[in-house]
């Protein structure tokens, strides 16, 4: 068994059952690199309070910047055995320095260690992950250009609504994604790193120490592993030590704002499997990004979108787990709390590998603008344009809405197109209805540029 950060009191071995079932190492191992900056900057104010000497200060500072060169090249190996990856950590210190590795854990708890590095891991993750979301912006924003001229059918309850640009039904998804970031960067921007919260109470240095910067962990030439880490990197004193090893309203909110992206995501993907089918054929997808069937040869099936469609539930348990996790957990630290890294690592990967995949396939959509051209055929989309028509003509409102609803279903009834009937018929809706005018209303751009309310 590997040595662990405590145990002092006990003169039993834990059971390895209670090892293995206790053990987070297999997934908190994501928090190394964060982990590592943390015990960086504790060592740097373990010196400034005297409890570290230089020589010791400087020896623990050059093994862990050793470490973190060896987790940026791929070359660490956290040891399995191990409880979490903050004890592998600390017992590859003790391995390399002796004892002057065991100073490291004076005014620090493995409470304050881990909500430390799980915030650090969230500042930076999100960074990358609006990155990426930019990304697929930028994909939706080349076929927004590509087809800037397409109008295609809106729909409303999945039915016929009204002629729309396509560069605003996209539009529309672009603009979730905006907000997505936005507010990831808010989220992002509200998490305070702090230290000096030990495992509950507080630690006897001052709090000067904790809310000075980290200036000095930067300027130092030998740093510069952890330069991406500026920005984020201010730290402040704790002010209130019980709060901080007891919140986890960051993971919370991150996850609810991955699960939002994940939906966002699942509704643009369920757009393009519909437009997909020969029903609609308004859309290709490129064969790169389908798959066929064991079964029948002629298959071509977006599995790609279905799995992004799938993986929202995904997304949603995972804000639900925590959500239960944390509803009844008494002050402060419990080892509930565990259980929210799982679902916060998992939510960031699923959404990352989402991105990724549907900005490389929106790039690769080709639309049938020959089958969306004769769907604006249906007279149905106008029939909105056509109440506008008798209202200018001083018809009211409800009274045009009545008439032309029963010009519509005359035209379904009788299998006649409206704009196929003659005048006479028309008269015998409404007086005002001239068929020279309106079928001239029967147009698509037409239609989308009478919406004046739009600023484009």
């Amino acid at each position: 068994m590997a040595k662990k950060l405590w145990g002092g009191r006990f003169d039993k071995e834990t059971d390895p059952l209670v090892e293995k079932f206790t053990r987070s190492i297999q997934f908190d191992h994501k928090l190394a690199l964060y982990d590592v900056a943390g015990s960086i900057i504790h060592v740097g104010i373990l010196a400034k309070a005297k409890y570290l000497s230089i020589s010791e200060s400087e020896s623990l500072t050059t093994e862990l910047l050793n470490i973190s060169n060896e987790i940026r090249n791929g070359n660490f190996k956290e040891d399995p055995n191990c409880e979490d990856i903050h004890t592998s950590i600390q017992n590859l210190l003790e391995s390399k320095l002796g004892d002057v590795a065991l100073k490291l854990h004076m005014a620090r708890s493995r409470n304050d260690q881990v909500v430390f590095a799980t915030k650090l891991y969230c500042k930076v993750t999100t960074i990358d992950l609006q990155m990426e979301i930019r990304a697929l912006v930028s994909s939706i924003d080349g076929l927004i250009i590509e087809n800037n001229e397409i109008i295609m059918p809106g729909f409303t309850h999945m039915q016929h609504a009204q002629p729309v640009y396509l560069k605003d039904y996209l539009g529309t998804y672009k603009k979730m994604l905006i907000r997505d970031i936005e507010r990831l960067e808010y989220i992002s921007n509200n998490i305070k790193i702090t230290m000096g919260a030990g495992a509950l109470a507080g630690t006897p240095i001052s709090s000067e120490e904790y809310s000075k910067t980290v200036d000095d962990f930067f300027n130092n030439p030998q740093d510069a592993t952890f330069k991406q880490f500026k920005e984020l990197f201010q730290i402040e004193p704790t002010a209130n030590s019980l709060d901080s090893v007891s919140d986890r309203d960051f993971v919370i909110e991150i996850i609810s704002a991955l699960s939002i992206v994940a939906m966002h995501l699942s509704r643009l993907s369920e757009d393009l499997i519909i437009w997909s089918t020969q029903e609609f054929d308004f859309v290709e997808i490129d064969e790169a990004f389908c798959t066929g069937s064991s079964l029948m040869p002629q298959k071509k099936n977006p599995d790609v979108l279905e799995l992004i469609r799938g993986y929202a539930g995904r997304l949603n348990g995972n804000l639900v787990s925590v959500l239960t996790m944390m509803k009844g957990l008494p002050l402060t630290y419990n080892r509930d709390m565990q259980l929210d890294k799982e679902p916060l690592f998992n939510s960031f990967e699923i959404v990352s590998s989402e991105l990724k995949v549907l900005a490389g396939l929106i790039k690769t959509l080709k639309f049938n603008k020959a089958k969306i051209e004769a769907c604006l055929e249906d007279e149905s989309l106008y029939a909105t344009d056509l109440v506008y028509y008798l209202v200018d003509r001083k018809v009211p409102f409800k009274q045009a809405h009545t008439i032309i609803g029963e010009l519509i279903k005359y035209s379904i009834s009788s299998g006649k197109k409206i704009k196929e009937m003659s005048e006479e018929k028309l008269k015998e809706f409404s007086e005002f209805l001239k068929k020279e005018d309106i079928i001239k209303l029967f147009d698509p751009k037409k239609s989308v540029e009478s919406k004046l309310s739009i600023k484009r």
